[in-house]
């Protein structure tokens, strides 16, 4: 079984798709207004996994201060505002899909943030100490700057999505941490990481597959009615990430090492879509489901982009 759920989170590119077929499917055949209790488990089950491997201890070693400043500078001093900019350009009349797009911006680092940076045999612990620090600062800010950038073209519940992040975020953070620690304690370092640490990562796969065809299923009457939106949704996404991924290699090569310069570029480039879905869904209910349609389909963007990035990264 977990050999088959690992395939699955290696093919988010599919998978993603997939589920997202499959809750419009289902929103279409049935009445499925009872999904929505399910946001809350699935967003349990999508996040603290995540968090189990995070490395919070490894943010205290190594001298790499200039390139975490770097990224904490791209990561919301121009990231954000290359979100909020892309999105008033493409989405002018929709609020929802421009506050989706800016969650985008707001919450950096993933767990692929590690790994990709492992593939491109760049500094770990720069990315290991990027993917706390942005996920930290992240949860902290997001609310901040969502109701400046925002607040004018939609009411943001700003009490509410503080209550909301602390929720998923911080709490499954900090039970992640003590689950690592006792697995640790329990089987030691090395098992740990050969065996019981691998199978966190899929679990929360599972998470992603099952919120994003809740987020379909709940808007499948106009994903039906305005098909050719999914094309147009792209376009902002595609150019998002295009930006992004010019901008921060050219700001590693020109300032950075090799090595620390691939952790910048996968440090600032992708993005916590996981934490972005959870607080769509989470604070905005079934609205949600417009803001979760772009970041779905930003999981297939940034797969295939960061895939092709690792492709031609010594070009």
């Amino acid at each position: 079984m977990w050999r088959y759920l690992a395939y699955i989170q290696k093919q988010l590119v599919y998978s993603i798709p997939i589920s997202m077929i499959a809750g419009v499917v289902l929103g279409i055949l049935f009445d499925v207004s009872f999904m929505r209790v399910l946001i809350l488990p699935l967003t349990f089950l999508m996040i603290y996994p995540m968090m189990v491997n995070l490395q919070i201890n490894r943010v205290f070693y190594g001298a790499d201060a200039k390139v975490q400043i770097a990224a904490l500078l791209i990561n919301f001093a121009f990231i954000p505002f290359l979100a909020y900019a892309t999105g008033r350009l493409f989405f002018p009349g929709q609020p929802l899909m421009a506050l989706g797009l800016l969650l985008i911006g707001l919450i950096p680092t993933s767990g692929m943030t590690i790994s990709w940076t492992g593939f491109g045999r760049g500094n770990l612990d720069a990315a290991i100490k990027m993917t706390v620090i942005g996920l930290v600062a992240g949860a902290l800010l997001t609310p901040l700057y969502a109701q400046w950038l925002m607040g004018a073209a939609i009411d943001i519940p700003l009490v509410q999505i503080f209550q909301r992040i602390i929720l998923i975020v911080f709490l499954p953070l900090i039970a992640g941490y003590f689950t690592q620690r006792f697995f640790i304690f329990r089987y030691g370092r090395e098992n740990y990481r050969s065996g019981i640490g691998k199978k966190f990562p899929v679990l929360s796969t599972l998470g992603v597959l099952g919120i994003v065809a809740v987020a379909m299923a709940l808007r499948a009457g106009v994903i039906i009615s305005q098909p050719l939106m999914l094309l147009y949704i792209l376009l902002p996404l595609t150019l998002f990430y295009g930006i992004s991924f010019v901008v921060s290699p050219l700001i590693g090569k020109r300032f950075f090492s090799r090595e620390d310069g691939i952790a910048l570029v996968y440090g600032t480039v992708l993005r916590n879509l996981s934490i972005a879905l959870a607080v769509a869904m989470a604070v905005f209910g079934p609205e949600g489901s417009d803001i979760a349609l772009i970041i779905s389909l930003a999981y297939i963007v940034q797969v295939q982009s960061a895939a092709w990035h690792i492709k031609y990264l010594e070009r």
